[in-house]
């Protein structure tokens, strides 16, 4: 983990329900650049960055882009059905390792008790980029056919993560300050959670990443085969 600067405290690892962890400035400098750069890469045409337009007509304030499966709402299909109709990316065996690598940093001598963390093969990624202003309300990742964790990477600006409860959107939950590095886990009892944005922190990104507002890369095992899901 990065060191503090200017006698910052160090941030402490956070458990803020069971089966979710937070471990402060887990990316280093260096792999947060590769990450900006790879997402770059991924935005570009086909199957680029877009706009999410949901069936009630609303349009998400963040841009969006999918690897490995495409998700749009309320399932996954192997192109991009909502958009300009290419195949998705494939989804990179390095984020594979990168997520492994995570939860096993995450839960640690607990790994083999979180459903589907020991095995964990993921085959998605969501790319979110919160631009100044956006943020993104309470939702669950349901879509996916098993319970295995989702690992959440963060880089650029801060923003106000707020993760529920598995019942409603409304009350308890936890507010969370997710900073550029930082990982999120969410398994076992926590994976269904109702969990979303309130605000991001315009400014507060270390500018030699060259990035203007929030990406949010969220990795997942999808435990599909071929063909849309429902």
């Amino acid at each position: 983990m990065p060191e503090p600067l200017f006698g910052e405290p160090t941030r402490e690892r956070v458990e803020p329900a069971p089966g979710a962890v937070l471990l402060p400035g887990w990316l280093g400098p260096e792999e947060q650049r590769e990450l900006v750069a790879a997402c770059r890469e991924w935005a570009r045409p086909p199957a680029g960055m877009r706009t999410v337009r949901m069936p009630t007509g609303g349009v998400m304030s963040v841009r969006t882009v999918c690897l490995g499966w495409h998700w749009y709402p309320y399932g996954y299909a192997r192109t991009v059905v909502d958009g300009d109709g290419a195949p998705v990316k494939p989804f990179p065996p390095a984020l594979c390792t990168l997520a492994r690598r995570a939860l096993a940093d995450a839960y640690g001598d607990s790994l083999a008790a979180v459903a589907g963390a020991a095995a964990y093969r993921p085959d998605v990624a969501v790319v979110n980029h919160y631009p100044h202003g956006a943020k993104m309300g309470l939702h669950r990742d349901k879509e996916e056919r098993l319970d295995a964790p989702v690992v959440s990477l963060s880089v650029g600006d801060s923003c106000v993560f707020r993760l529920g409860n598995t019942d409603t959107r409304t009350r308890p939950w936890t507010d969370l300050e997710l900073r550029s590095g930082d990982l999120l886990v969410f398994g076992g009892p926590a994976r269904f959670a109702y969990h979303g944005v309130v605000r991001t922190l315009p400014g507060t990104a270390d500018p030699a990443l060259g990035l203007v507002g929030r990406l949010n890369v969220t990795v997942r095992q999808s435990g599909l085969s071929d063909g849309p899901s429902r």
